[in-house]
């Protein structure tokens, strides 16, 4: 009996034993499966790299779709392909452009994706604090609309997209409000020179918006924009002269430092060039006058170092404008690409006018037209909405712990896992 005590102890202690390097090499592999891997959490709440690869397969199909529709009927036309020869090639296209990552496509999707997920949680926590929440039979009575799979991501894309609907019903201020408004003509000149050039055509019969086609430097705000209630005024320094001016004929100047324009003007001094690259002095200034301004003095003996600290926008200022090496295309500019490489050796360029640069700095004109209290109507209220909500989901963000532990090795495995299964 003792003997055999001893073998059932033993044998006990084997199976444990066993039992434990099993259990063990389970528990390794879990934790060493990449898919388990959390790689987003937003307020605590964890996301797996199983749940991303999941939600990007969504994304991936739809980009690939939205390409073969895109340029389906051109490819059939241009090649003399039929549809299925089309849709092959196109197809073909698309996962080869995520499977090189050209021009950032890649990126770009995976950055949305993880965006997206961020968002949808943010907004799923926002929502319950405001005592918003949708129902599982709301999710299911969606998914069946719209024939979609049910799983968890599809589950949560609807949820997300049904709580956006509900939160912004909380936000509606409704068409039958009645608020001020004034009703606006605003355009953002360069500078003070052409903002009264503007200003004495438009005195002398000139159509303001027609005008603001021609001497706008910020396309998102210029021309008519219509009756507006303060909250959605472009910038603090309009929404003032629109509801403390009077309403009439005058056009006000404004001074905004901080107004951001569409373009900007170049200063270029070639100090050496070698086969295909120059070194250089630049500087980039907010408009015309200014640059002819520094020009001057710069051809009047003025130091480029100092002047380009104290006036340039571009990043180069902090190096008083020394750029080395510069070969066609550095700067990203066509327009300083055209004449930094055709001058001569310490030849100062005239202004050079880019379109395509972001500088700081202008006038706005603004004429208040009218100003009345007024219903809202339905495209100023949905735009109420749109800032309310916008704002609401910001600053609920900005309350939040939001952890992202993607890298660009893990975004490239996931997008490689998924197009191996295509």
């Amino acid at each position: 009996m003792k003997i055999r005590r001893i073998v059932i102890i033993c044998a006990a202690v084997f199976l444990a034993g066993i039992l434990s390097w099993v259990g063990y090499g389970y528990y390794q592999d879990y934790k060493s499966d990449p898919m388990r891997e959390v790689i987003l959490k937003v307020n605590g709440i964890p996301f797996t790299m199983e749940y991303f690869v999941d939600t990007l397969d969504i994304y991936v199909g739809n980009y690939i779709s939205n390409t073969v529709n895109t340029y389906l009927d051109f490819y059939m036309q241009a090649y003399n392909y039929t549809r299925e020869e089309a849709v092959q090639e196109l197809t073909l296209n698309a996962i080869s452009d995520l499977s090189q990552n050209t021009d950032n496509i890649g990126d770009v999707i995976t950055d949305q994706v993880a965006d997206d997920i961020i968002n949808a949680e943010l907004l799923r926590q926002g929502a319950e604090e405001l005592g918003i929440e949708v129902t599982s039979g709301e999710i299911d009575a969606r998914l069946e609309e719209y024939g979609l799979p049910d799983n968890k991501v599809y589950q949560d894309i609807i949820r997300a997209t049904l709580l956006q609907e509900k939160v912004r019903e909380y936000f509606d201020p409704g068409l039958n409000t009645t608020t001020q408004q004034a009703h606006l003509q605003v355009m953002l000149t360069e500078s003070e020179d052409v903002a009264d050039e503007v200003i004495a055509e438009v005195e002398s019969g000139g159509n303001f918006t027609a005008l603001a086609e021609v001497y706008s430097c910020n396309s998102t705000v210029e021309g008519d924009l219509g009756w507006l209630p303060m909250e959605l005024m472009p910038t603090t320094l309009i929404a003032d002269a629109a509801f403390n001016l009077t309403p009439g004929e005058t056009i006000h100047r404004i001074h905004d430092a901080t107004a951001i324009k569409n373009i900007g003007y170049w200063l270029i001094e070639v100090t050496g060039a070698q086969n295909t690259t120059i070194d250089a002095l630049v500087m980039l200034l907010g408009s015309q006058s200014e640059a002819e301004r520094v020009r001057a003095e710069l051809a009047a003996g003025g130091d480029f170092n100092a002047l380009a600290q104290n006036h340039s926008q571009h990043a180069s200022r902090s190096n008083g404008g020394k750029l080395n090496g510069l070969k066609p295309g550095d700067m990203g500019s066509t327009a300083f690409d055209q004449v930094a490489f055709e001058l001569t050796v310490n030849e100062l360029s005239d202004p050079v006018e880019d379109r395509f640069v972001r500088t700081t700095g202008g006038y706005w004109l603004v004429r208040v037209v009218d100003r009345d209290n007024r219903a809202l109507g339905e495209e100023v209220s949905q735009k109420l909405i749109d800032k309310y909500f916008n704002e609401w989901l910001e600053e609920w963000s900005e309350q939040s712990k939001i952890e992202i532990l993607l890298d660009a090795e893990n975004k490239e495995w996931a997008m490689n896992r998924i197009l191996a299964a295509i």
